[in-house]
């Protein structure tokens, strides 16, 4: 808390002695940190009043009036406190607060530079001026203030903070090769200075000195130091001495030392499966080199080096006989080392594979020892393909007879008697549909199938009686994979009945398993794909999301959030996104200094790569356009003008802020659990491409938002004509640049075109489809650039005016034309029932909401055009009218575009109300829809329970609906009362 930090150092300063001025403070203290700031301010004032000196109120003050949103008025407050150069902890600590709340660290540097002249000799001030110049990555002054620090204070930590911020100079340098030369040379130097003098203290110091020869490509001598008797003080992590000498093995391809310490570390350690894989790479390197051993001396430093296949399957057979000898439980390292070395034998085409065993035995006797382990499931999958086809269905079967299951009843099934039988079964079940067993059954076959695993679902609930809320149920994967089952037969038949007994499913899971993510996973995608987004948003708020897991997983929710016309709901779900973007640059600055005062020096570097890493998401660059598009369709016009909406934005037209050649997709594609064979998964092509789709979608959105930048800036004051001076600035140069956006613009629609016509089909479970193909299928992005077009040649109307001008005024007339037709066609593409009943079916069209949306959006781009183009013709309409009035000529015949825009604005006005009609009729048609009246479970039957949780999901998606068309509905009525102000 506020007081408690600031008054807890200086008391510590002052010996634990109470200062007078604490007991002043303590209520302005008390009042900010519960969020009181007026009464904080009020408080301050008094103090002031009778104590004029006291900065540290004066500061405090600022605090509570930068809460309050009068940062002008803060900010002022403060550098009259700061200018006077203070040196008592209250304020600087206070200060520092302040501007951190401001987002201005690089004065706090400024406050500790005149803090450490004043008291030079103050290790409190130099440390926190050290850590002031981290904040804003100075590494240069890092480096000297590092220095003047050990100088003042002689203690190691302080000497190698400057020597860590020498590499930080090296990371962050553009130039490579200054780097190799001069920081990290330099550094090294640092190092070995203290160690000739025998000073290195910690292993934090080790650490470094093993980060900067790395760094170097100095992998012998780190190797050295390793070993040497630095390398003792490596002590923090379990075998960290083992794991830098088997790097560094590694990278000087030292494959008999790589091999031998791998066997050494075997032998203590038979589960260590990272110690398998070196194993085997250094076994096959040395085979392809034809290496052998010396004749009389040690094979290597570290022991005997094993050269041969026999060698190698001996080692592997012994491990595994080791383990079967236990009384307790074998560990499963060295059976998953066996599958691996066939796995590599057959890689190679060598025959030595059958001296391992038969991989179906070796796997069967695998599921045997370990088929109740959650992770039997994941160990085996890696080594199905060592199966032929052929042998699939017998490997099932053979499964399914190591698993007890008890006497079969009445519904034809038999039940596991424990939890461990049923994680055994569950096995069988989830291997049988990785091998593709499930996906080769008809129709009718995966309806049985439905039935066997809800049985199995329903009865298996009654050993998780006593689970907690947060604990998961022992059956839960079931349910799972009914849904996964439904999903198939959803996508094959295209019956979307399976998919609402899905919903009912997964619904049903979560009442009794309410923390279960892959549920509300599972139920957020198919949701989205509905076009549902109202209970979305409870869904991912209940997942809990922490830190990065909103930039990971957040593009589940934010694809749909803007598509789906729950533009609320949409503003939030942004928000939940951006907040973690807009505090991470801070927080990570938080986490480098704390890595500086324990020595965790090696995390640095990772902590920058992940700012950086952040800051180039892909999900962030999209979700900050969207953000600010969807606060222009549903503000701009309305509350404010265009104009004062991209002001309060910051938006520059000319400014692309989007890191292009660096993009870094984030996305985590395979947060969804997936039992599919492999040529149903996520292959690198389909990430390659739906990556490209989602920049390219980007690409549109981004010179979207900076044309309507560039058309609020446009400047509505007619320009005199033939005038030089304002054709080279002003308005020219703002059509230039709105010029230079729609030529980009059209080159990414042409690309947009070129992606969308290879119509990629990503796997269910992997990435949703950009927005880019209903885009340009709606014609809607066309649209939108035909009416930006059209403020470019308005501008040239107003330089030229009405008199020379018919050529010009019959195009501008055209373009109004179009642009009614155009919206026109794209009104059309909404026409439909989004949720309708046919033969007592549920049948729903998501696509038209989503076309619906693209409508809106469409029209608010083209009602500003036309508020732009009224800005351009009602003072040329004026200049006309005097010139009537002067030469008293009233049979001269109105201008066509003068004209044409009042019967353009006309027909605006009768899309809108087309349009609004339409939303109405369809809240009508949902309001109407009786859901009790839907037959459910055709094809196998439902308990009533079941039927009562799909009734749910249906409710949720017809009440989404209504929402959407409300609130679409509300901002279109909004649109056609902003039309009205654009007739004259």
């Amino acid at each position: 808390m506020l007081r408690h930090i600031l008054v807890t150092s200086n008391m510590a300063a002052r010996g634990h002695v109470q200062d007078p001025n604490d007991r002043r403070l303590r209520p302005i203290y008390d009042y900010l940190d519960n969020g009181n700031n007026k009464m904080a301010i009020q408080q301050a004032d008094k103090l002031l009043k009778k104590h004029k000196d006291l900065h540290c109120a004066k500061v405090l003050k600022a605090i509570g009036l930068q809460r309050t949103g009068k940062q002008d008025e803060a900010f002022s407050l403060a550098q009259e406190v700061a200018t006077l150069e203070p040196t008592d902890d209250n304020s600087l600590q206070a200060l520092t607060i302040l501007y951190r709340e401001m987002h201005r660290p690089e004065l706090v540097t400024k406050l500790y530079e005149a803090a450490v002249k004043k008291v030079p000799l103050s290790e409190e001030y130099h440390s926190h001026l050290f850590m002031a110049y981290a904040r804003v990555g100075e590494y240069k002054k890092m480096q000297q203030a590092g220095m003047a620090l050990y100088k003042t204070v002689p203690k190691n930590p302080y000497y190698f903070w400057s020597v860590m911020s020498l590499v930080m100079q090296a990371i962050s340098a553009q130039d490579d090769k200054l780097a190799q030369t001069m920081f990290l040379p330099l550094a090294e130097r640092m190092v070995e200075k203290m160690v000739k003098e025998g000073k290195i203290e910690a292993e934090a110091e080790v650490q470094l000195y093993f980060m900067i020869l790395e760094r170097l490509g100095k992998y012998v001598e780190a190797l050295d130091m390793v070993r040497g008797p630095l390398g003792e003080k490596l002590t923090s992590e379990l075998q960290s001495r083992e794991n830098k000498c088997m790097m560094m093995y590694q990278r000087l391809q030292l494959w008999p030392e790589c091999n031998a310490l791998s066997y050494k570390l075997l032998l203590k350690n038979p589960d260590e499966w990272q110690f398998y894989l070196s194993y085997f790479d250094s076994l096959f390197h040395l085979m392809d080199k034809s290496w052998s051993p010396p004749n009389e001396e040690e094979h290597c430093v570290e022991g005997p080096v094993q050269t041969t296949v026999a060698e190698a399957v001996k080692f592997v057979v012994d491990r595994m006989e080791e383990e079967d000898k236990k009384d307790s439980r074998p560990l499963r390292g060295p059976y998953m080392a066996c599958l691996e070395l066939i796995h590599r034998l057959r890689q190679r085409g060598c025959p030595d594979e059958e001296e391992l065993g038969d991989p179906l035995e070796l796997m069967l006797q695998f599921f045997g020892k370990f088929g109740d382990k959650p992770s039997c499931i994941t160990d085996l999958k890696i080594y199905l393909h060592l199966l032929p086809p052929e042998q699939h269905t017998q490997f099932k079967n053979r499964l399914g007879d190591l698993v007890p299951l008890g006497e079969v009843g009445e519904d034809g099934f038999g039940f596991p008697g424990d939890t461990k039988v049923l994680q055994r079964h569950l096995c069988v079940c989830q291997l049988s549909r990785v091998l593709g067993l499930q996906h080769t059954l008809d129709t009718e076959g995966k309806l049985c199938l439905i039935t066997e695993l809800k049985a199995h679902y329903h009865y298996g609930l009654q050993f998780g009686k006593s689970c907690l809320k947060t604990e998961l149920q022992f059956s839960d994967t079931y349910c799972l994979m009914v849904a996964h089952v439904y999903i198939d037969l959803w996508t094959e038949t295209g019956d979307e009945n399976m998919l609402w007994q899905c919903l009912g499913v997964l619904e049903e899971g979560l009442s009794y398993s309410p923390s279960n993510a892959q549920f509300k996973l599972l139920l957020l995608l198919l949701f989205c794909r509905l076009g549902a987004f109202q209970p979305v948003v409870d869904l991912y708020s209940s997942l809990d999301a922490k830190h990065v897991q909103h930039d990971t997983i957040g593009y589940l929710l934010t694809r749909y959030a803007g598509s789906l016309g729950q533009f609320a709901a949409a503003s939030q779900s942004y928000n939940f996104s951006l907040r973690f973007f807009h505090s991470n640059q801070k927080d990570t600055s938080e986490y480098i200094i704390q890595a500086y005062k324990y020595g965790a020096f090696e995390k640095i570097p990772e902590f920058i790569a992940f700012r950086t890493r952040l800051n180039q998401s892909l999900h962030f660059a999209q979700v900050r356009t969207e953000r600010m598009l969807l606060d222009l369709y549903t503000e701009a016009d309305i509350t404010s003008s265009l104009e004062e909406s991209v002001k309060a934005m910051g938006l520059c037209p000319e400014e692309d802020d989007i890191p292009w050649d660096n993009m870094r997709d984030n996305r985590d594609l395979t947060v969804l659990f997936s039992w599919d064979p492999k040529d149903r998964e996520l292959t690198e092509e389909h990430r390659r491409l739906s990556l490209e789709e989602e920049s390219v979608w980007l690409k549109v959105r981004s010179l979207t938002l900076r044309l309507l930048a560039s058309l609020a800036l446009l400047g509505h004051a007619p320009s005199p004509r033939n005038s030089d001076k304002t054709n080279e600035n002003g308005v020219s140069a703002k059509s230039s640049t709105l010029q230079t956006l729609l030529s980009q613009l059209d080159l990414t629609l042409q690309t947009a075109a070129q992606i969308t016509e290879k119509q990629t089909q990503y796997p269910f479970l992997g990435p949703p489809s950009s927005r880019l193909a209903s885009a340009l299928s709606s014609g809607s992005c066309h649209c939108q650039a035909s009416a930006l077009q059209l403020s470019l040649t308005l501008q040239e109307l107003e330089t030229t005016g009405l008199d020379d001008s018919s050529e010009l005024q019959t195009q501008i007339c055209n373009s109004f034309k179009s642009l009614i037709v155009q919206l026109q066609e794209l009104l059309s593409r909404c026409k439909g029932e989004v949720l309708e009943m046919k033969d007592s079916r549920l049948m729903t069209q998501p696509s038209l909401l989503e076309t619906l949306v693209f409508f809106v959006e469409t029209v608010c781009v083209v009602l500003w055009v036309a508020s732009y183009s009224a800005s351009v013709l009602r003072p040329l309409k004026s200049s006309l009218q005097k010139k009537k009035k002067k030469t008293k000529d009233s049979s001269t015949a109105m201008p066509v575009v003068l004209s044409g825009f009042q019967e353009w604005t006309g027909s605006l006005q009768g899309i809108v109300t087309q349009a609004l009609d339409h939303v109405k009729g369809q809240e009508a048609s949902l309001t109407a829809l009786k859901l009790a009246a839907l037959t459910l479970g055709v094809g196998h039957a439902q308990t009533q329970e079941e039927c009562g949780f799909t009734r749910a999901a249906m409710d949720k998606v017809q009440t989404s609906y209504l929402g959407s068309l409300q609130e679409l509905g509300d901002l279109l009525r909004k649109r056609a009362d902003s039309l009205k102000s654009l007739k004259f």
